[in-house]
């Protein structure tokens, strides 16, 4: 059948993996084939490209383009934690001076709400741990169950193989062993005749060798004359033949004598009335 795998390994059954010289032999016959297989470079070339702009955000469009533009990172901007001066040549400037305030404000906001963060994790923070901790629990049970399961499914393959394969096995060796017996009885019918042909082709060596040589004036008749009766045969039967005339003649004499009988007592008779 088209697409059919043939199997021609038994790994439950056969023996021999771990001999000398057998893991270097398939690593060889591994270097071979990839001596012998060159893969082109664009092998996925006839494949159409993958659709990703549905799932680009534009901080991914973003980090793309620079990585096709070959630009560097831009490292973190710590710039909002710091509490610069106005600059020396704005010194007298009030507008300067506003934005350093309103910087220094936002550090203020920024450190109140990371304190406010601190305090709320130490009032809620065990029992939200204890809730995570729960449901991690949760989570980590019911995938030891699916691994159990996923584990018991491929023990179960792995039973089914070898005893489809022990199976297979004993019919391996049951075939092989009548198909041992059947060469060996061929062999021996074999022997046997060629011992026969033999003996039947010495048999009528010696045959030649004792019949005398036929005479000129022998007209005996052959096998296509007789219609396949031999010579003696046909002597028994003209015997037979020529003794079975006889029977008549006795048949008709017995016949006679008993007329003859039966005629007597008729002539007596006839004799006694006479002489009354």
């Amino acid at each position: 059948m088209a697409g059919e795998v043939i199997v021609d390994a038994l790994p439950y059954i056969d023996h021999g993996y771990d001999d000398v010289g057998v893991r270097e032999s398939a690593l060889a016959m591994v270097e071979e084939e990839c001596r012998r297989y060159r893969p082109t470079k664009n092998y996925l070339d006839h494949l159409p490209l993958p659709a990703s702009s549905p799932f680009e955000t534009p901080l991914m469009v973003n980090e793309f383009e620079r990585i096709q533009n070959r630009l560097p990172m831009e490292t973190l901007s710590m710039k909002r934690y710091e509490l610069p001066p106005p600059p020396s040549g704005k010194l007298s400037e009030v507008s300067a001076w506003q934005e350093s305030i309103e910087n220094s404000m936002a550090q203020l906001e920024h450190q109140w709400v990371r304190s406010l963060n601190l305090e709320l994790m130490l009032d809620y923070g065990t029992e939200a741990w204890k809730s995570y901790l729960e449901v991690f629990t949760a989570m980590q049970a019911k995938a030891q169950l699916q691994l159990q399961q996923l584990k018991k499914d491929i023990q179960d393959v792995n039973w089914q193989r070898k005893q489809a394969q022990t199976q297979a096995g004993e019919r391996l060796r049951s075939l092989e062993a009548h198909w041992v017996l059947l060469v060996s009885k061929n062999y021996e019918i074999e022997t046997e005749c060629v011992e026969l042909e033999k003996l039947v082709h010495a048999a009528r060596q010696q045959l030649q060798s004792i019949a005398p040589p036929p005479s000129a004036n022998d007209t005996a008749p052959t096998p296509e004359h007789t219609n396949g009766f031999d010579q003696d045969d046909l002597a028994e039967s003209n015997g037979s033949s020529s003794s079975n005339p006889d029977q008549p003649g006795e048949d008709a004499a017995d016949a006679d004598g008993d007329s003859k009988e039966e005629d007597k007592p008729e002539a007596q008779e006839e004799s006694s009335n006479e002489s009354t």
